[in-house]
């Protein structure tokens, strides 16, 4: 049967905004996900294939009539803008081991401007979803990944991006924090992640030291190796951010970053694998850093870790797939706070995970600021540890119980694949003010 899209499916179903997904406790791996003939159309499929490897020297134009192939990691250098046009598909060549793949670099001084839109978004995913084969399915490291590279204040000065060998092409950081590095608007990127080294991956979309002129919304990061987001620095303010299903934390702030994000999902996947660091579990809906132990001893270098985050729904799974069904190392915290970061959080949600958010113990307090928000955990719904500490105001709601409260939702965590993220009064990232940002452009049918 033909799929039909998911917003389209809910709405007729009475239901503003479910994931309307296979059932999450049918053994299905995490790394067999997808079936390419009832995931994208033989109007995609049987389209010409372009290759592009090297830097991108000159403007440049991918335009929608031809499936554009990444060979290893394709950069466009200071002065060049790479523009993607709406509905273009890009996909990586076959993964060679070891070598970083189907990985696309926008360096400092350079810009990407890929517009989509809400009927034709851009799609970055796996080959094996594009070759027109029943039997090809995509996984997680199929694609390479997206990164921004910019001039914006980070804490370090200057600092290789992670994922990638050492190329001075691939640093980051400066003095400007109004630096524009493009537009990125209506755009999914499926299946991407390359790990180089213990700790050390490409997420599926990379910011580093990215500066507030950049404009970068509706953007939706599915079944990533890594993280979804990850923001190094920088002041840029995205909004319309899902994060869906990745393997370690669905979004990541470290290095100084201190930009608003308004309006964001991130949802978890029972049959990821969920990352350990070290041995020990350390997947997360959120997880913000000052810096790394190796970079600051104290976490006190300036400018501190604080993004503001308003509207956000960071949903977990059930308590009845927490175990066995989730296995060692299993989920963490809904949002782990630590190593000297700051946060405020608005209006927003966070359930299904044993712990939902946690001020952690480091030699510079952890300061979380929460304004009418609803926090969940199945062990605790929040944590101080060590100096941590957490400032709140408006109306801040907790539960520890079994099964969460609704706060207005249909599903209050990812159970059996479905969840719906609202309306949930001005709490949440759909809201009766913001309306359905979601239709039509997002994929939660894998």
């Amino acid at each position: 049967m033909k799929k039909v899209s998911l917003v389209a499916l809910c709405l007729a179903a009475g239901i503003l905004v479910t994931s309307c997904k296979k059932e999450a406790n049918n053994g299905a791996s995490f790394d067999n996900r997808s079936t390419a003939a009832t995931d994208y159309p033989s109007s995609v499929t049987s389209l010409p294939v372009t290759t592009v490897s090297g830097d991108i020297t000159t403007n440049t134009t991918w335009d929608a009539a031809h499936v554009w192939e990444i060979s290893g990691v394709v950069t466009v250098r200071s002065g060049a803008t790479l523009t993607i046009a709406a509905g273009t598909f890009i996909k990586s060549t076959v993964n060679t081991p070891n070598v970083q793949n189907g990985v696309l670099v926008i360096a400092k001084g350079a810009k990407i401007n890929a517009v989509g839109t809400a009927s034709s978004p851009i799609v970055f995913t796996s080959r094996y979803l594009l070759d027109g084969n029943n039997a090809t399915v995509g996984k997680p490291g199929d694609f390479g990944g997206v990164i921004l590279l910019g001039n914006a204040v980070i804490n370090v000065g200057d600092k290789l991006i992670e994922g990638l060998a050492d190329d001075p092409k691939f640093h980051y950081g400066g003095t400007n924090d109004a630096d524009n590095s493009g537009t990125i608007q209506f755009a999914r990127i499926e299946f991407a992640g390359y790990v180089l080294a213990p700790n050390v991956e490409v997420n599926s979309l990379t910011l580093g030291g990215v500066g507030s002129g950049t404009t970068i919304d509706h953007v939706q990061a599915s079944y990533g190796l890594d993280d979804g987001f990850e923001f190094f620095g920088g002041k840029v303010s995205p909004k319309f951010l899902i994060s869906f299903a990745n393997d370690d934390d669905q979004f990541d702030f470290d290095n100084g970053f201190t930009g608003t994000i308004q309006f964001a999902i991130g949802v978890v996947d029972a049959y990821s694998t969920h990352s350990a660091s070290s041995g020990a579990s350390d997947s997360n809906g959120i997880e913000s850093d000052n810096n790394a132990p190796a970079e600051d001893a104290t976490f006190s270098k300036l400018p501190k870790t604080h993004p503001t985050l308003s509207n956000f729904s960071v949903i977990g799974t059930s308590a009845a797939t927490l175990s066995p069904a989730i296995t060692a190392p299993g989920l963490k915290w809904a949002f782990r706070n630590r190593r000297g970061a700051e946060a405020t959080v608005n209006n927003s949600l966070f359930t299904g995970y044993p712990t939902g958010i946690v001020a952690d113990v480091d030699a510079n307090a952890s300061l979380v600021s929460l304004n009418n928000v609803s926090t969940h955990g199945f062990t605790a719904a929040t944590s101080v540890l060590g100096t941590g500490a957490f400032v709140t105001s408006g109306v801040l709601n907790t539960s520890t119980a079994a099964a969460a409260p609704t706060w207005g939702m249909t599903q209050p965590f990812y159970n059996s694949g479905a969840v719906n993220f609202g309306p949930a009064q001005t709490r949440g990232a759909i809201t009766s003010a913001s309306g359905n940002w979601l239709a039509t452009w997002t994929k939660f049918t894998f």
